[in-house]
């Protein structure tokens, strides 16, 4: 135990050589700010995480955030000291890697420490000096502040706010000064807080009264009906709490040309990448918010709708709307909400995305509104040359990732009104399927046993062309070509392989499966193998050897007899070909086969 507390001990004198500075001159306390390091829901939690965090640092101290929050802060330091000091205690790890500045005017009541300890909390700390005392004094010290520590937590209870001393009268006449903002913004907080249920009008009729007075009820406050200049304080600050806690803070970004608030607490500028101005995630809570500022009209407006949807970032569940010059898109998962407004003036579009962690509804909204409420155009856009040297990828967006599916395979039309044949793995496991990404689908039939799923659209579509399938037994050895998505739809649109029907069953005998000499791809598998008269002949699978290690030229695929059978048990009507007596030109079979094929995709 006393090697832990010399250890202690010499750690605090290394940090208090790094931190040496000249005796600071009497600062006025609006000059000095603290290091908010933790903040609790209970009183209980936070003294006894303010007695855990004065066991092994100096100048702790606990206050009230309002609305039911309790800060631990160290400090108060100048606004120098206080970013040394930060630096500092991060990189040796004695405080969270999200603590951060906090302002004194966002502090209540001080709950730790109580006394003359509380007292001169106010007072600036003093960068600490070289001259340490002795060892053993200071191991004895800390040594009985551990103790301290670890015994049962004691529950303090904050002292009572010192009010000014209005009389109900006094409260009136405070009260008249108030601006018709500042009046409805006193019932917003009661309707926040329970007690108001009535219009926000600036208008202290008998429903506002009352509610003034129930809250003072709950507060413990005389009941007046009238709030005094303290009380409306109490009243804001517990109203405001959520934002206290996460830093909001009016910024202005030149380069956007946008000034608004956001929770710098929880996010710092990281990047430009336009139309983006990125500000990421410094905190636990794993908030970011984009800046969206580029020059355009309503075609480029509509066009950055589309393509926001097609983000990681904007989850596929959640209402969205497009105005004729603005557009609002909200997405939620099981991870995170994400937001975004948008909109066009004078050549120029402006916006933001707010990314909030699920299932802190209450905090996200008050932080959406406040963004929402402050936000406002400022000279300036963002250069499109800016953050040219990123590095380029195929699945970013301007540093965004792009959503992806889990699965893509190919498919082919087999009916005018757009039913589609496709692989059965691909749509096992998926919350949602697609057809070229953008039209969902649902499953008619999966039968894992022959490999064969069917899919209907869940809008009618209108293919370019249909599978006729053949209704004679194909000749050994007769070309034949497979119709894909061979990279999974990387390359935008089908293609064809070229190979040789080796078999008409598979290595095991089977009779529904045929057996092709033919190097396909992964994402071929579902793709439609046709004959050189376009007709189909069955429905590529997915290469499977079921431990063997088989030539990279042998493939296999579902007969169309297989096909026709799946079809009749879904009550789908098949379309066969008709004997044409010869093979179709090179580009005719091609726009035969790649018409009817599609991209089928599995989302999670």
């Amino acid at each position: 135990m006393k090697k832990l507390i010399a250890a202690l001990v010499l750690s605090l004198n290394a940090l208090a050589i790094l931190l040496i500075a000249p005796a600071q001159a009497q600062q006025n306390p609006q000059d000095t700010v603290w290091i908010q390091v933790a903040a609790r829901p209970t009183l209980a939690s936070a003294n006894q995480e303010a007695q855990v965090f004065a066991a092994k640092i100096p100048d702790v101290a606990g206050f009230s955030l309002g609305g039911g929050w309790y800060g631990v802060l160290i400090g108060p330091y100048t606004r120098e000291d206080a970013n040394r000091v930060l630096q500092v205690y991060r990189s040796e790890g004695q405080i969270p890697r999200d603590s951060f500045i906090a302002l004194p005017n966002n502090l209540r009541n001080q709950f730790y420490p109580l006394g003359e300890d509380a007292a001169q909390a106010t007072q600036p700390a003093q960068a600490p000096q070289t001259a340490a005392p002795e060892v053993t004094e200071t191991a004895e010290a800390a040594e009985a502040t551990v103790e301290t520590a670890t015994a049962e937590p004691v529950v303090i209870v904050p002292p009572t706010p010192t009010l000014p001393d209005e009389s109900p009268a006094e409260a009136r006449r405070s009260e008249r000064a108030l601006s018709r903002d500042e009046r409805k913004d006193l019932q917003i907080a009661l309707k926040a807080a329970g007690f108001y249920a009535s219009a926000i009008d600036g208008a202290f009729g008998r429903g506002t009264r009352r509610s003034m007075s129930d809250w003072q009820a709950a507060k413990g406050f005389d009941i007046t009906g009238v709030l005094t200049t303290a009380q409306r304080q109490v009243l804001l600050d517990d109203y405001n709490a959520p934002l206290i806690s996460v830093g909001m803070r009016s910024i202005t970004d030149q380069q956007a040309g946008i000034s608004l608030e956001i929770p710098a607490g929880e996010v710092a500028f990281n990047r430009y990448e336009p139309p983006f101005a990125h500000y990421d995630s410094t905190g636990d809570l794993g908030v970011r918010v984009l800046l969206i500022s580029q020059r355009g009209d309503k075609s480029t407006l509509y066009g950055l709708y589309d393509i926001m949807q097609t983000l990681e970032i904007v989850p596929l569940e959640g209402p969205r709307e497009r105005a004729d010059t603005s557009f609002t898109l909200e997405g939620r998962n099981s991870r995170f909400v994400s937001f975004t407004q948008a909109s066009v003036k004078n050549g120029e579009i402006k916006g933001f995305t707010l990314l909030w962690p699920a299932g802190d509804e209450a905090r996200r909204t008050r932080v959406l509104g406040a963004m929402q409420a402050s936000f406002e155009r400022t000279d300036g856009v963002l250069d499109d040359a800016a953050g040219a040297d990123i590095q380029q990828d195929i699945d970013l967006l301007s540093g965004l990732e792009i959503r992806k599916p889990k699965m893509s395979r190919s498919g082919f039309f087999v009916s005018a009104d757009g039913v589609v044949v496709t692989t059965a793995d691909v749509v096992q496991g998926c919350t949602r399927v697609t057809l070229d990404h953008g039209y969902p689908a649902e499953v008619l039939a999966n039968d894992s046993q022959s490999g064969l799923a069917l899919l209907r659209p869940t809008q009618s579509l209108a293919p370019m062309a249909v599978a006729a399938l053949s209704p004679q037994s194909p000749r050994l050895q007769s070309e034949i070509a497979v119709s894909g998505f061979s990279y999974e739809g990387v390359l935008g649109a089908p293609s064809l392989t070229w190979g040789k029907l080796a078999d008409v069953k598979s290595l095991e005998g089977d009779t529904r499966v045929a057996r092709l000499a033919l190097t396909a791809q992964p994402g071929d598998a579902g793709g439609p193998v046709v004959d050189t008269s376009g007709a189909v002949l069955g429905m590529l699978l997915p290469q499977s050897a079921q431990g063997r290690q088989l030539p990279t030229d042998v493939s296999f695929a579902v007969n169309a007899e297989a096909i026709r059978s799946a079809m009749d048990a879904a009550g789908l009507a098949v379309q066969s070909s008709q004997p044409t007596g010869g093979a179709l030109p090179n580009q005719a079979l091609v726009l035969q086969a790649t018409g009817m094929t599609v991209l089928v995709s599995c989302w999670e």
